[in-house]
């Protein structure tokens, strides 16, 4: 018998497609994003994948890391810490797609932007999503 052939999802774009509904729900609504845009927002979050393997058959666990930029410490602070409880809460259907799980795999880091030296705060995620089956 042969294995089904599955498809992962694009864990970055079901990520920040959830991350900016959930904080303009909570009254954050910033820039969520994949790359650094030009010209750099005061505020936003930028979702990288950074690696993580495939969990089953059907299902990807890739590790995310999350960077929080803000005009202040205190704030890049506050922000990192409400992507991350959004994070938390993500389990269920996001875009389509099944999320199982996400676990917090690195705490929040004070870790200034090395070009700009923005204020910045970062943490890391593993996500466990469903895969979609040809």
């Amino acid at each position: 018998m042969s294995r089904p052939v599955v498809v992962m999802p694009d864990a970055v774009a079901v990520v920040t497609a959830y991350l900016r509904t959930a904080l303009a729900a909570a009254g954050e609504p910033v820039p969520v994003v994949s790359r650094i845009p030009t010209p750099r927002p005061a505020r936003f979050v930028r979702v990288e994948r950074v690696g993580g393997m495939r969990q089953t058959v059907v299902s990807d666990r890739p590790r995310l890391d999350f960077h929080a930029w803000a005009g202040t410490e205190a704030d890049a602070a506050d922000l990192a810490e409400l992507v991350r409880a959004l994070v938390a809460a993500i389990p269920g259907v996001r875009g389509g797609v099944t999320v199982y799980t996400a676990r917090e795999v690195g705490g929040p880091q004070w870790l200034p932007d090395d070009v700009s030296g923005s204020p910045r705060y970062v943490f890391a995620a593993e996500i466990h999503m469903r895969g979609r089956a040809l």
